[in-house]
């Protein structure tokens, strides 16, 4: 089959010839529809230290994956040849992230994919595999940030930091949770979005968000100069999410965060259940993510449009689109 591999740092991407998974006991092969591509990809591309998720190399990339059950192994029995999942990034409770495809072991940049029977989450009818793909991070993350790390609730005040992939979810997430959201992003052409997703104004700078006094502030940027911003707007009380990981370190000012009883939360990720209230949400039609596809063989290049900051929403890609184009003019 065909898959894009990355052998390490200072390495560029490459369309290789691998073999074919087979599905050892409690996993399944998953024909990949839809692969989304994300700004941690790019992260695991810099050689960046991510702590205890141990990357392996070479590794198949994509940790948004979403298909259809082709192959399954001994003991599977929740799951059958011909079902729709998408593959969640099972990291809460922490402990349980344990087989993070495209990090700990292949992941969705291919024509197939291993995964393990505890992270698969069955697909509703009507959303699509793209929806699907992306959902399980740019999605799910946004949504357990919000609702989960951050508490938000009806009637609060909600500042949202970088407008991308992410950002527009987080702030559709928090309007639909009956708050009132302001978007922070440096550039102006993310603020029409993120109005449209439910933000009431948009900025270009964190401390516009000052006089707005919101109760909860999540970074999706977070690079060193949002986060210090952050721990100072928020409201005396308040409570800074801190998500995106733009830098390595934060210089956040200590008598804010203390004198002003501030709570500073780091958030990774999703659980199951959350992907699967995400799933309920798109399928009511209470959430559309914004994707864009580009085609399997340029994947390489789109990775460097998103490095360059020039991705609007969640870019996916189908690595099997060339299969079905072949079987349909059979």
């Amino acid at each position: 089959m065909k898959a894009i591999r990355f052998a390490g740092a200072g390495h560029p991407l490459s369309l290789e010839t691998v073999p074919d998974p087979e599905p050892g006991p409690e996993w399944v092969v998953v024909d990949i529809e839809a692969a989304g591509i994300c700004h941690s990809d790019l992260h695991i591309m810099s050689g960046m230290d991510l702590g205890d998720l141990a990357v392996k190399r070479p590794v198949t990339l994509g940790h948004e994956g979403a298909g259809v059950i082709s192959a399954v192994g001994d003991a599977v029995r929740e799951f059958k040849v011909g079902d729709r999942v998408g593959i969640a990034l099972v990291v809460h409770p922490i402990e349980a992230g344990m087989f993070t495809p495209g990090v700990g072991h292949d992941g969705a940049f291919a024509e197939q994919e291993l995964a393990h029977v505890s992270t698969l989450v069955r697909i509703p009818d009507n959303v699509t595999f793209a929806e699907a793909a992306v959902a399980t991070d740019a999605v799910a993350t946004a949504y357990h940030a919000v609702r989960t790390a951050g508490s938000v609730r009806r009637g609060q005040t909600v500042g949202v930091i970088g407008l991308g992939g992410l950002g527009l979810n987080g702030v559709r997430i928090a309007s639909l949770l009956g708050a009132t959201v302001y978007g922070v992003d440096i550039s102006p052409a993310a603020h029409g979005p993120a109005t449209e997703a439910g933000a009431s104004a948009c900025f270009g700078d964190v401390r516009e968000l000052a006089a707005r006094n919101p109760d909860v502030i999540v970074d999706f940027a977070g690079v060193g100069s949002t986060a210090s911003a952050a721990v100072e707007v928020v409201r005396p009380g308040g409570c800074v999410v801190l998500v995106g990981l733009g830098g390595a370190v934060a210089p956040i000012p200590i008598a804010s965060l203390v004198l002003r009883n501030v709570r500073l939360i780091g958030s990774l990720g999703a659980s199951k259940d959350e992907l699967r209230e995400v799933y309920d949400l798109i399928a009511r039609g209470a959430l559309k993510p914004t994707v864009h596809e580009v085609p399997f063989g340029e994947l390489p290049a789109a990775m460097d449009r998103l490095a360059r900051g020039e991705v609007q929403g969640r870019l996916y890609t189908r690595p099997r689109a060339h299969l079905r184009m072949a079987a349909e003019a059979a």
